[in-house]
């Protein structure tokens, strides 16, 4: 079955197991990604104990207040060989979750919604619709390729170094906003393995927002709103910027702007490239007489001044001296849409959306969605996030044990899941409890007084 094709629904599926290499015979491993390796993977690296307890919300201990249906009623996909996908897997305990995904050992986890009831059982009730997703992490997806019309060094699945910092700028725009505009804390960003970041929002209160309510956070942050058909693709209303885009452009875009992509995307060294951003200056005479000084110009040997930065400094000084608003917002503008993040918006809108799990291994990179820390997610580098072959290796050089605990430990995936564990779901799960024990303390409360009437 193909990706295009149905979902396929059921649990009885019938796999090949993978055959594992003796022990210490995994020395001599081929360079690209090998699903067969995925078995040791999941068996003494995976971190199944920790995606039972953020999954769980503090939902797994003996408290009156801990809902024992709360994990098995949220849906985990897999995806197998051959595009095959296996939805509405659930699990009732820690146990369950770790030998299911030794079991299937899926190519991709992906994390839906908790439902009403456990999606597992969805057939045996009655009527349409009775499924309903009633908490989701607010999330949010942000992939390279959507910056393809501004980048020139890659294009699709392909990053490098000079275009990653379009990511880096993304994680520190929106985590920024997430923490001082709405007051969110638990806020986990994670490599997607390839291309991309991942956000989860887990506050309680981000967890239980509504469709409508997602969207209204989603569109927040909209402000690239073009396509390949607009020359403008970013339009900033208004006598002065709205506080949260004013702090962004000023704290983080036009730096990373003028400082990094500016040069490492050469965005006006050349004819063609300089003429997509004088398209978006309204005025044609000042358009006119910067194309006149550009096409005169030759870039002399002798030159300490990168060429790029020389023309930036001419556009931005016609600009801001003009009187007009419109044109001295242009500035901001073609700043914008080089460097603002792109969000995938409908990820972020729905509840349903099923987002990849931490610490999947990517397919066509062989690399672990390793967790980002975006206090210092400057210094991320996607190049050297460990990959499947490479985790093998140093298990190799360690030497193969069976059934001991934290063999991670030994590898370069150690620091990712101290990183997971103490920046985030440590935090995270003090705080589960600390509203658990409140709101049942406020329920025994609410009960006495009923009763003293």
């Amino acid at each position: 079955m193909t990706r295009q094709g149905a979902y396929k629904e059921s649990d009885d599926m019938l796999i090949d197991e993978p055959k594992l290499p003796q022990q210490g015979q995994i020395a001599a491993l081929p360079n690209e990604f090998n699903p067969s390796y995925l078995k040791i993977y999941y068996s003494k690296l995976f971190p199944h104990a920790d995606l039972y307890r953020w999954m769980s919300y503090g939902n797994d201990g003996k408290h009156p207040a801990c809902d024992s249906s709360y994990l098995g009623r949220r849906e985990f996909s897999y995806t197998l060989d051959n595009d095959i996908f296996v939805r509405y897997n659930t699990f009732n305990s820690a146990t369950e979750l770790e030998n299911s995904i030794k079991d299937k050992c899926p190519l991709k986890i992906d994390i839906g919604p908790i439902y009403n009831l456990n999606p597992a059982h969805r057939n045996a009730y009655a009527g349409d619709n009775v499924l309903t997703p009633v908490e989701r992490e607010l999330i949010f997806d942000i992939d390279m390729s959507d910056y393809d019309d501004v980048r020139y060094c890659c294009s699709g699945a392909d990053v490098c170094l000079n275009c990653w910092p379009l990511m880096i700028v993304a994680v520190k725009v929106i985590d920024t906003s997430l923490r001082d505009d709405f007051g969110f804390r638990h806020i986990l960003w994670v490599y997607s393995g390839r291309r991309g970041v991942h956000c989860w929002v887990c506050d309680r209160k981000a967890r239980r927002l509504t469709n409508e309510q997602r969207a209204a956070v989603a569109d927040y942050f909209r402000v690239y709103k073009g396509n390949e058909n607009n020359y403008k693709k970013v339009s900033l209303m208004g006598q002065v910027l709205h506080p949260f885009l004013a702090r962004s452009y000023t704290e983080v875009l036009k730096e990373y702007f003028e400082t990094k992509l500016l040069t490492s995307q050469n965005l006006l060294s050349s004819e063609e490239r300089y003429e997509k951003i004088l398209e978006m200056i309204p005025d044609q005479s000042i358009a006119s007489e910067l194309r006149g000084k550009w096409q005169e110009s030759r870039r002399s040997s002798s030159a300490k001044e990168d060429i790029n930065i020389i023309r930036w400094e001419q556009l931005k000084q016609l600009l801001q001296k003009h009187k007009a608003q419109g044109v001295r917002r242009c500035v901001e503008e073609i700043v914008f849409t080089y460097t603002y993040p792109r969000l995938d918006m409908e990820v972020s809108k729905h509840m349903n959306h099923l987002l990849k799990a931490p610490f999947c291994v990517h397919p066509k990179t062989g690399r672990v969605c390793v967790p980002i820390n975006p206090n210092n997610c400057e210094e991320f580098d996607p190049t050297t996030v460990p990959t499947l072959i490479q985790l093998l290796e140093e298990l190799n050089r360690e030497g193969l044990r069976s059934d001991v605990e934290g063999e991670w430990n030994k590898t370069s995936l150690a620091n990712a899941i101290k990183l997971f564990r103490s920046s985030f779901l440590q935090p995270l799960l003090k705080i589960c409890k600390e509203e658990m024990e409140s709101s049942y303390n406020a329920k025994l409360q609410q009960s006495k007084d009923l009763l003293s009437w």
